[in-house]
């Protein structure tokens, strides 16, 4: 092969393609953003708008302080007002001095009201008091802080906690008062209030008064039974159990048996007559039991100084003062002191009596009676008699009380009027005149010569002895002569007996000669019956003689 066939042919060379427009190259905007950034912008969008709504859903923050964080806890501890979420506790912390717990609480936006200056809030745990038991509900949830709203228009930041729930919330309807006592007795806080025996209240709360003299108890009571309270009504503690024993027998009452465990309080107005009803946080006086509230006003009283010549074992201060059966007064103190002048003791006896008590009975419980007219009252009844005594008010107690009474046949006394106290005249009572008597016989009884009485009787009895020896010898003799001879008076005796039997027999002679007898004569009256009968129709014939018959 040669090398020109070796070699390739020139092929034609392609067309030529027409030139392509060139591309028009545009600058991008600087201002326009990647799409990539939609993402984060949405996302910031979102954030911000999730915090706005908290911001603007979160409520104010308070700070509430307890003794003790029991059941707490950051972040999970609730608020709650009637089982509702108003807040959370968000922070605890402890103060600086130790002695409590600050704990934060953040509110929602509807519980602004919380933070009124007289809101209330307290931990809900389960607990066990007088009001019975509460708050099981707490053991599986955990524990809460509980909420009353208050009604204050000022506002604070900071509370102290309750230590105990209260027992009156401000949504409760009634309305509440207040109760002056010397004591508390066995109340306490959730005590129930009884009308009729119903349950209408309980006790809120109990202070002592600043003097210290008595403490002032506030109960509340629910509606509608608050329309039962009047400025005539009276309040008396239902603690426990009132028992009685008197003429009419044994008498025990009570209002239930919570208020024998627990204590209680009963209200009742005097024959239902309330008078205006009482408004809310009015005063009233708890009396000791249903009988203390419900007597009569006492009105002025009056002090009287007595002092008894005998021992006042039996008396006490309170004991009755008594007058024929209606009790005026109470005794006050009792002592003892020594009379120079008399050389003696003398045992004083200081007594409080109303007057009003007898006058009311009266129909006149005015109680506008001066004291210079008392005076001269006590003086006119001094006068006719009224002496005080005592006597006897329980055989088995041996309780002694003071009763006034008239004693026409007691001495005379003059009472000095002028004195403070007035000094009432006394007696004594029967048992000292008795005991009195007795020791008088008994003197006389000392003075009996008794040795001298022995040795008479001895010698009476003596005496005695031989004229029972001089008597029974002389019946020996009666036995020994005489008995032989009555033996044979007996024998004629039952002779004489037998023979008389023997005739006055059915079957002996004697009787049939009488029965026989005593037939002859009765024949014989009937002969002179007919004859006497003959002669009364034919007495001419006493003259003429009985005619013959005819034929």
């Amino acid at each position: 092969m040669s090398e020109d066939e070796s070699q390739p042919q020139d092929k034609p060379a392609p067309p030529v393609p027409p030139a392509l427009p060139r591309p028009r190259v545009a600058r991008r905007r600087e201002w326009l953003p990647s799409l990539i950034w939609l993402i984060p912008i949405v996302a910031a969008l979102v954030g911000i708008t999730l915090v706005a709504r908290i911001l603007m859903e979160r409520g104010p923050e308070v700070v509430l302080t307890f003794k003790t964080a029991e059941g707490l806890e950051a972040g999970k501890t609730a608020v709650k007002y009637k089982d509702v979420q108003i807040g959370l506790v968000t922070h605890l912390r402890l103060a600086r001095d130790r002695s409590h717990v600050r704990v934060l609480v953040q509110f929602n936006k509807d519980a602004e009201g919380f933070t009124a200056e007289d809101s209330r809030f307290w931990v809900v745990r389960p607990r066990l008091d007088t009001s019975g038991i509460s708050g099981l509900g707490t053991l599986l949830s955990g524990a809460y802080i509980g909420a009353d709203a208050g009604v204050s228009k000022e506002t604070s930041g900071e509370f102290t906690g309750l230590e105990t729930p209260p027992i009156v919330t401000s949504d409760d309807s009634g309305q509440q008062f207040l109760l002056r006592a010397n004591d508390i007795g066995s109340l306490d806080v959730g005590s129930p209030v009884y009308f009729r025996r119903v349950k209408v209240g309980q006790v809120a709360a109990y202070e002592l008064d600043g003097d210290g003299r008595g403490v002032t108890i506030r109960v509340f009571i629910n509606a509608p039974y608050d329309k039962f309270v009047g400025m005539n009504t009276r309040f008396w503690q239902a603690s426990g159990i009132d028992a009685q024993l008197s003429a009419s027998g044994f008498t025990l009452r009570t209002q239930s048996l919570a208020t024998i465990l627990l204590g209680g309080i009963a209200f009742q107005a005097p024959d239902d007559a309330m008078g205006p009803l009482a408004k809310a946080n009015a005063s009233f006086t708890l009396a000791q039991d249903e009988a203390a509230a419900m007597k009569e006003p006492d009105g002025p009283s009056q002090t009287l100084l007595m002092y008894f010549n005998q021992s006042l074992r039996g008396l006490t201060p309170g004991a009755p003062v008594d007058f024929r059966g209606v009790v005026i007064g109470e005794v006050k103190s009792i002592g003892v002191e020594f009379d120079r002048a008399e050389r003696e003791f003398r045992m004083p006896v200081l007594v409080q009596v109303y007057p009003d008590r007898l006058r009311r009975r009266e129909g006149n419980a005015t109680g506008t009676e001066s004291r210079s007219t008392q005076q001269e009252r006590l003086r006119f009844l001094a006068e006719k008699g009224l002496r005080a005594q005592l006597r006897n008010g329980n055989l088995l107690t041996g309780q002694v009380y003071v009763a006034l009474d008239f004693f026409p046949k007691a001495p005379p006394v003059k009472v000095d009027v002028t004195k403070n106290p007035i000094e009432l005249p006394t007696v004594a009572n029967s048992l000292d005149e008795i005991q009195s008597q007795v020791q008088e016989i008994a003197t006389k009884l000392n003075k009996v010569p008794y040795e001298q009485i022995a040795g008479d009787l001895r010698t009476t009895l003596a005496t005695l002895n031989k004229t029972l020896t001089a008597t029974e010898q002389t019946v020996n003799r009666i036995n020994s002569d005489v008995t032989p001879e009555l033996a044979a008076a007996m024998k004629d005796v039952r002779k004489t007996v037998n023979t008389a039997e023997r005739t006055l027999a059915d079957d002996s002679p004697l009787q049939q000669d009488m029965r026989q007898t005593l037939r002859e004569l009765t024949r014989a009256a009937g002969s002179v019956r007919i004859l006497t009968d003959y002669l009364e129709r034919h007495p001419e014939s006493l003259l003429r003689g009985k005619p013959d018959d005819k034929k």
